[in-house]
C-alpha cells in the first residue's frame, strides 16, 4: 500500500504545467471516494484542494462548468495570481458566503467529477482516477447529500448515467497516473491501488 507521503513527494518533483503551478486532478464518478482521497494527499503535500462541486451552478451544471473553473480558478492560477471564487450553496440554490482564496502554491488539488477531462490533460502534472463499486457509490452518495426523496433520486440517476458516458468517451481511467480503489478508504497514511504508471512512462495528453 503506498504512502501519501510518498505519493506527495513524487508529485512536488514532477514539473508545473499550469503556469508555475503544479495541477492535481482527482477525477473518478460521485461517491468513489475523490474528497477521502484529495484531502489525505493535500494534507501530505500541505497544498490546496478546490472542489469542482463548489462550482457547479446546480445539478444541470455537471459538465458545464468548465468555464467558470477556467475563468476563477485556472486562469489566475495559470499566470501565478490568487485564484478567488464563491461555492455554490446547494441548500439556497445559488453561489454565496465568503469567498474562498486559492495561491498559487507550488501544487494544488483539483477533485471532482471530469477535473481530469481531456481540455486540461496537457497542464497537469499528476492525475488520479478513485473508483469503487456502484452499489457502494450509490450508497455514499445517498448518505451523504440525505436524499431519500424521489425527485434527489432522479437526479442522481441521470447524474450517473452521465458521468459513466463522459468517462467512457474521454477514456479518462485508461489517461490517468494512477488508479485508486476507492472501496478501501479510511486510512489516513495509506492508500489501495488498482493500477500505477510508472514515473518513467510517458504519459499521454490526448
Amino acid at each position: 500500500m503506498p504512502r501519501f507521503a510518498d505519493l506527495a513527494g513524487r508529485i512536488l518533483a514532477t514539473e508545473p504545467r499550469l503556469g508555475p503551478v503544479r495541477l492535481v486532478a482527482i477525477d473518478g464518478p460521485s461517491g468513489a471516494g475523490k474528497t477521502w482521497f484529495a484531502r489525505h494527499l493535500a494534507r501530505a503535500a500541505q497544498v490546496p484542494v478546490v472542489h469542482t462541486d463548489d462550482l457547479l451552478d446546480g445539478w444541470e451544471d455537471q459538465f458545464t462548468f468548465w468555464p467558470r473553473l477556467e475563468e476563477q480558478v485556472l486562469g489566475p492560477l495559470r499566470r501565478g495570481r490568487p485564484a478567488t471564487y464563491e461555492r455554490y450553496l446547494w441548500h439556497r440554490g445559488k453561489f454565496g458566503g465568503k469567498p474562498v482564496t486559492v495561491a498559487p502554491a507550488a501544487a494544488v488539488v483539483l477533485e471532482g467529477v471530469t477535473s481530469a477531462r481531456r481540455v486540461i490533460r496537457p497542464e497537469l502534472s499528476f492525475s488520479v482516477f478513485v473508483d469503487a463499486p456502484p452499489e457502494l457509490r450509490r450508497e455514499r452518495a445517498v448518505s451523504r447529500d440525505g436524499g431519500h426523496d424521489v425527485a434527489f433520486q432522479q437526479y442522481l440517476e441521470r447524474w450517473h448515467i452521465a458521468e459513466q458516458a463522459h468517462f467512457a468517451a474521454e477514456a479518462t481511467a485508461a489517461h490517468v497516473d494512477l488508479l485508486v480503489d476507492g472501496a478501501a478508504e479510511g486510512d489516513a497514511e495509506r492508500f489501495v491501488t488498482l493500477r500505477a504508471v510508472p514515473p518513467e512512462e510517458p504519459r499521454s495528453a490526448v
